[in-house]
């Protein structure tokens, strides 16, 4: 009955496998996202230069936290192959080295983010309307570094073993505690003093450490697949390696992304508050949009890796394909809806602004063409990274967000007459052809070409 369970992901219909992964993996991303959505929401009663604020914040928030998040996607890749391969004892060891060495690193990025919140807020272009709120927020925010790791850690490897609905449970609770906490310290009540803009992220923080501590706890604990312990956790080089060569493409990956969506706002900055506050709300709707794709990529990360560790790479391969017709399909009827309700979405954010509703409402209608093809490079990275082949995850991200994505914006907003709505029009173009080159490299089949090499490397570890 057990090595029937275990073996769940590595047989019977693809389908059910994928939506059975993929499914509560988009639930928590959009329960995930709601923080940021309530955030918005709450900031926007403020008016415009708080939204402004925290738009710039978030792009050097994810910045940080990309630098350390590779490691969890390496934990997922290890675990998922260890789970495939039917050998628990090195799922156990993995997770728990994964635990020690991502706490150290969240620590230490805790306190570089803190510390230098001012200069990068001035950095990244905060005029003196927003500078305050905006370094308020960070610095609080930064704070929450270790909890926001310790729960991704504990996300991750759950997604590794399949054993993708906990996580849930403990989001579900915790945006629902959001909920309740984000205008009580925004605007106070009674003894509680209201932060502005700064509240939002004390709250966050607070839903983030109790997250942490329960997801801390369930590993320990040993009940639901993965148990991790103190006599697992002494330092081991040949696992911390093997963290980092999956972990660091994966973070360089992440980071060139955050500093592509950093450099974005530069650029944004030079039009004024209300411009920024316009794509500030567009890029929370991206990141609500991209959730499905994400969910799919996550659980095909999942299903490649347990497949491969089963050594059944024609699986891994079919997955892979069966999940980029559900991203591309899926994500361009969203992108139809997106376009035909994005007045009505931006004025439910920001109501009384209604020159940021207009360019809010341009951005979207503008990006929704191609989320299909945003769908299709996600997955397609996901497979790459199930795969172990994090490197040319990194790649094709760097194509759509330096070679193309930037360039491309910078030149439409200074060169043409486009101004500000040529950095819009960069959204779309960098999707098309990253999209593209990603599924044609997907489809000569590299990866498999070199993956027997790669499995007498990172399967065996004893």
């Amino acid at each position: 009955m057990q090595a029937s369970k275990d073996k769940k992901y590595t047989e019977g219909k693809l389908i059910h496998a994928l939506t059975q992964l993929a499914i509560p993996i988009i639930l928590a991303n959009v329960l995930q996202t709601a923080y940021q959505l309530i955030d918005t929401f709450w900031l926007g009663r403020l008016g415009a230069n708080a939204v402004a604020a925290v738009s710039l914040s978030f792009p050097i928030l994810f910045f940080i936290l990309s630098l350390g998040g590779g490691l969890t996607l390496a934990g997922t890749v290890l675990v998922s192959q260890y789970k495939g391969a039917l050998e628990q004892k090195m799922v156990n060891f993995t997770s728990s080295q994964t635990v020690l060495v991502v706490f150290v690193v969240s620590v230490f990025l805790a306190l570089i983010g803190y510390f230098l919140a001012g200069p990068l807020m001035k950095l990244i272009g905060a005029g003196p309307e927003v500078l305050a709120d905006s370094v308020a927020y960070f610095k609080v925010s930064a704070l929450g570094f270790v909890f926001l790791f310790m729960f991704f850690v504990f996300q991750s490897l759950m997604r590794g073993i399949g054993n993708v609905l906990l996580p849930v449970y403990v989001i579900l609770v915790t945006v629902l505690l959001n909920l309740v906490l984000d205008p009580l310290f925004i605007y106070g009540y009674g003894p509680v003093p209201g932060f502005g803009v700064a509240g939002a992220a004390v709250a966050s923080v607070i839903t983030q450490g109790i997250s942490a501590v329960v997801g801390l706890y369930i590993l320990w604990k040993g009940h639901h697949g993965i148990r991790v312990s103190f006599s697992d956790m002494k330092f081991d080089l040949d696992v911390t390696k093997k963290l980092f060569q999956l972990g660091l493409p994966s973070s360089l990956e992440q980071s060139a992304r955050a500093l592509g969506m950093a450099m974005m706002v530069v650029l944004v900055t030079s039009f004024g508050s209300e411009v920024v506050a316009a794509y500030g709300v567009g890029a929370r709707i991206l990141s609500f949009v991209i959730i499905p794709a994400l969910g799919l990529a996550i659980a095909t990360t999942t299903l490649v890796g347990q497949n491969i560790g089963a050594r059944k790479i024609k699986r891994s391969e079919k997955t892979s394909i069966l999940s980029i017709k559900i991203a591309f399909y899926g994500l361009t009827g969203i992108g139809v809806l997106l376009f035909i309700f994005a007045e009505d979405l931006v004025r439910f954010f920001i109501p009384h602004e209604p020159q940021v509703i207009e360019d809010g409402a341009l951005f979207i209608k503008i990006m929704g063409p191609s989320f299909g093809f945003l769908g299709v490079q996600q997955v397609v990275n996901g497979s790459f990274n199930g795969a172990g082949f994090t490197k040319a995850s990194m790649f094709i991200s760097m194509l759509n967000l330096w070679i193309i994505r930037f360039p491309v914006g910078y030149f439409l907003a200074y060169h043409t007459g486009l101004g500000h709505e040529g950095i819009y029009w960069a959204f779309p173009i960098s999707n098309w052809i990253s999209a593209t080159a990603a599924f044609v490299y997907f489809r000569m089949g590299y990866w498999k070409k070199r993956l027997s090499q790669f499995e007498k490397k990172s399967v065996r570890l004893e």
